[in-house]
């Protein structure tokens, strides 16, 4: 979602943001974010959207470049946020913009994958950009944070959930991705998946409880705590460090597409 970017919350899911929380466990988002915002290349006076702005760091950062940017999320928390660095923005839906031709560029960082229905989504920005418009994003492709979600969903089990599911989340594969993004009326320029093993300065437990509080919110206090403990436990051989030091197993999906 795990983003600035990330932080779309969609009906869909049952996901929440805190922009405090975000803030605390989440910030290496945002800070890992240099080169899809290098593949933006944003230019002063143009006008872009950045889909799930989340609480606004990387809005601000594009918005320095002299860029007329616009914050559009699902979250009041997150929106609240990022109106208090001083920027625009407006309260959407991903897969239904407001917004008919009006954007030289679409950018986003790690929020496309909270949404299960991706070909609306690209079909919406589709409508967002002006002739020959980019979309550029990054987001978690095919293999993104495996172990964990293996780990969750043995545990939820336990519990009668399907975490999963209930994650509503979505990683697709390159092929499945560009495929999306050709149905939509784009042309992609560039599409890779990037390994990027990520260090979890907050630890392993807080990261759940940041990323996946939406299922967790669906137990008890006790069944929460008892959950976190055990994913925290199955996931320690694979992804803490003989330091202590924990990594998240990201893969991320970048692209560059152009709005035919």
């Amino acid at each position: 979602m795990e983003s600035t970017s990330q932080t779309a919350q969609q009906t869909q899911t049952g996901q929440t943001w805190n922009a405090s929380q975000y803030a605390a466990n989440g910030r290496f988002v945002a800070d890992l974010a240099k080169d899809v915002v290098a593949l933006l290349a944003p230019q002063s006076g143009e006008h872009i959207l950045d889909l799930g702005c989340g609480d606004g760091a990387l809005t601000e950062q594009i918005a320095a470049t002299g860029a007329v940017v616009t914050g559009c999320d699902a979250s009041a928390s997150m929106l609240e946020s990022a109106k208090q660095r001083g920027l625009n923005t407006v309260a959407a839906d991903m897969r239904s913009l407001p917004f008919q031709g009006e954007f030289d560029a679409v950018f986003s960082n790690a929020a496309l994958h909270w949404v299960t229905d991706l070909p609306a989504v690209a079909q919406s920005v589709h409508r967002a950009l002006k002739p020959s418009g980019r979309f550029v994003a990054e987001m978690g492709g095919l293999g993104n944070i495996a172990a964990i979600r293996v780990a969750l969903q043995a545990v939820m089990a336990n519990f009668g959930m399907d975490a999963e599911k209930d994650a509503a989340s979505r990683y697709p594969s390159r092929d499945e991705m560009r495929g999306i993004l050709e149905d939509a009326g784009f042309r992609v320029t560039s599409i890779e998946l990037i390994p990027r093993p990520t260090m979890l300065k907050s630890g392993m437990a807080e990261w759940l409880r940041t990323f996946r509080n939406g299922i967790l919110s669906k137990l008890s206090e006790t069944d929460q705590q008892a959950a976190i403990d055990q994913t925290v436990a199955l996931l320690r051989p694979a992804l803490c460090d003989a330091d202590g030091v924990w990594w998240g197993d990201y893969v991320r999906l970048r692209f560059h597409a152009v709005r035919k």
